[in-house]
């Protein structure tokens, strides 16, 4: 019997391997914000420039999640996911090689290419290996290795950017990468290329409201989380008073948090899916606009992050929700989410470093998450109405 027969009696090894790809995606985007002093420092520019090369990065997400999708719709999702890894393992290595923060610009644009349509297939196939009732805990897994790179791989990527250099944090997540590809090509499911796919029918999820109305929800509400986090390094520092080998802690925190919502919030988006989006929303608006009382007192502020962390089940939910409206274009669909969530990641961090340089603060940065994520709520509302007001007939339209 081979590792492929044993994993396909147990879907948890498949799922597992996928979450190794979500645990190298994850340490090398939220690294890059906690290590923005180092790279700053190490590339000769100054924070609001160390944000354009996070933005970069989101940028290759966006574009890249679509232009994957479509153009590879005819192949195997098994290719595809192995494919994908290798060149995020390319582009990560290149990273660390960089040699001017023109070529950083470039080289971490490229490592986003495959993050979004890697997310999407891997969601895809992991939603296929269980009962419909339970798609959203599956997503969920794969989720788990990206929070979970925020409790180990980026406090161990930021210590390692801090006693070596930045640059061994960008090979790290490349070997991952390569262990990714090597467990997929072992475990997951072969599946044949789709021959009825084809990049027109892929292309059909942008003419429906609905898709387009969740990715407005996911851009504009997710936006506030990034635009906490990547500046939460130099507020811990320069406002709540924390030792920079400290601070590694409190990103383990933050990771906690999406972790654990990780782990709950799905069982409830599995029963009533757009009311649990709705609440992260919520949760996410008041926990950012505590943040900058929270942001004086160590105490209150390891509270408030995880708070922040615990709204980043939102991605899961959406990922689910976007299954149910995106008909037969599923692959562009799934791929998307992650477009609109690193849309949020330029959205965020360009937002609150135009506070930071006003001269608002650090933790004027809570101000602005809680407003983004206001804003997506308001995007939230107006999708639930939408629907609430089709016809039962047309509703069902809607999601087939």
């Amino acid at each position: 019997m081979t590792l492929r027969d044993i994993a396909a009696t147990r879907p948890g090894l498949v799922h597992l391997a996928l979450a190794v790809g979500g645990f190298a995606i994850g340490t090398t985007e939220f690294a890059a914000m906690s290590l923005e002093p180092d790279l700053a420092r190490g590339l000769n520019v100054d924070a609001p420039a160390v944000g354009h090369i996070i933005s970069a990065y989101a940028l290759g997400v966006v574009v890249g999640a679509p232009t994957i999708a479509v153009l590879s719709a005819k192949m195997s999702r098994y290719t595809l996911l192995i494919g994908l890894m290798t060149l995020f393992a390319i582009g990560n290595a290149l990273s660390a090689i960089a040699p001017n923060y023109g070529w950083m610009l470039v080289f971490r644009f490229c490592a986003g290419l495959p993050h979004g349509a890697y997310f999407g297939i891997a969601a895809l196939v992991a939603a296929s290996l269980v009962s419909p009732g339970r798609r959203t805990q599956a997503v969920g897994r794969i989720m788990l290795g990206l929070t979970v790179a925020t409790i180990v791989g980026v406090p161990v990527a930021t210590l390692l950017g801090q006693i070596a250099s930045w640059r061994w944090m960008f090979g790290l997540v490349a070997g991952l990468a390569l262990l990714t590809a090597a467990l997929v090509a072992l475990l997951a499911p072969i599946d044949p290329p789709d021959r009825s796919a084809s990049p027109l029918r892929e292309l059909d999820a942008l003419r429906r409201p609905q898709v387009w109305l969740t990715l407005g929800t996911g851009a504009i509400g997710f936006g506030g989380m990034f635009a906490v986090y990547t500046y939460l390094a130099a507020t811990l520092n320069d406002v709540t008073g924390l030792a920079p080998s400290r601070v590694p802690l409190i990103l383990a925190v933050f990771g906690s948090g999406m972790t654990l919502g990780n782990l709950v919030v799905p069982r409830y988006a599995d029963r009533a899916l757009m009311p649990t989006a709705g609440a992260l929303l919520l949760w996410s608006a008041a926990a950012l606009l505590l943040y900058p009382l929270a942001a004086t007192n160590v105490w209150t502020m390891t509270l408030d992050v995880f708070a922040i962390g615990l709204g980043g089940a939102l991605g899961t939910v959406l990922q689910t929700r976007l299954m149910d409206v995106a008909g037969d274009a599923q692959s562009l669909a799934a791929a998307l989410n992650h477009s609109a969530f690193n849309t949020a990641n330029a959205i965020g961090p360009l937002l609150g470093g135009l506070a930071i340089a006003a001269g608002y603060g650090w933790t004027a940065t809570g101000v602005v998450g809680s407003g983004l994520a206001l804003a997506g709520l308001a995007i939230w509302a107006v999708s639930l109405a939408v629907e609430r007001g089709m016809p039962i007939a047309g509703r069902r339209h809607a999601r087939q």
